[in-house]
Order: C-alpha cells, then structure tokens, then sequence
C-alpha cells in the first residue's frame, strides 16, 4: 500500500495518509504572543484545515497527543479542547508537560484520524 505525503519539506510533512489513517504532525500556533487557550485554538483551527486538506475532519479523529508548556495552564488548554472537540466522538488522548522547540510556543497538538467510508 502507498503513503501519501502533503505539505511536505526536505525535513517533514504535515500530513502522511496510508490505509485509511491520517497521521498529522504535531501542530503549533502561528500568533505565539497569545495566552494557552489562544494558541490551542490556532492549533486546533490549523488541524481542522489538515484534516479537511486529507479529506476528513475532527469526527474521524482516533487519537491526540498534547503537549504543554506549563499544567498552570493545562484548565486554559482544556477549555478550547472541549469547545472543539465533537461530543460523543472525543479521541484517545494523551497530555504531558514538556519544553517544546522555541519558548514562546505554549501547546502542541499532533493527531490521528480515519478516513471516512466511501
């Protein structure tokens, strides 16, 4: 089976499709300046395109893992989480603390979703 690549660089790509999966980089915000609960609302804004890019959306999601700078702020992050996510079809998920790639960034958010059936 192939593997499909999407916004792809010499380093990485954004999305990777194969088997029905959608597999996404982990995401970060482009407005850093923003508190935890603006930046997670970027990322998760920047996933919806992604997954709508790989034609799906966060209904097919299956999994998330989150990353956060500070659990001081982890409430802030859940708030936008929760405004997002789709009830009743929340993912398996994962959070941890951790230093991230630049300061300035607060949350990352990689996911994975299913394609839907044709």
């Amino acid at each position: 089976m192939s593997v499909t690549y999407q916004d792809s660089n010499a380093r990485m790509s954004q999305v990777a499709i194969h088997n029905g999966t959608v597999y996404l980089a982990g995401q970060v915000p482009s407005d850093a300046t923003a508190d935890m609960r603006g930046q997670t609302e970027q990322v998760l804004a920047r996933i919806d395109q992604l997954l709508a890019q790989a034609g799906t959306s966060k209904e097919q999601l299956i999994s998330a893992q989150i990353w956060v700078t500070s659990m001081a702020e982890f409430d802030q992050m859940n708030a936008a989480w929760d405004a997002w996510v789709v009830p009743g079809r929340p993912p398996v998920r994962a959070a941890i603390e951790a230093k991230l790639a630049k300061p300035e960034w607060k949350v990352e958010i990689m996911v994975v979703a299913a394609l839907p059936e044709a």
